[in-house]
């Protein structure tokens, strides 16, 4: 298991967990990063921000994010 920041560009990984505080959880939830969702990252912007794609919908979030989101 490893946090979503730390997966290759073009990797899918299924979403094992998510941590956290509630808010946090909740508004990763909202965005569809559940687990047993696959993810895929499409491109890492360099400036700490990640684009991914789950449920065929393009996201951008920032690594910090990325790093409460558990895959495997």
């Amino acid at each position: 298991m490893l946090p979503l920041s730390m997966v290759g560009v073009g990797e899918r990984h299924m979403i094992s967990r998510v941590t956290g505080k509630e808010d946090v959880r909740q508004h990763l939830a909202d965005l569809g990063f559940v687990p047993g969702e696959v993810v895929s990252v499409i491109s890492d912007t360099g400036d700490g921000n990640v684009i991914v794609n789950i449920k065929e919908t393009r996201l951008g979030i920032t690594s910090q994010m990325a790093s409460k989101i558990m895959v495997d």
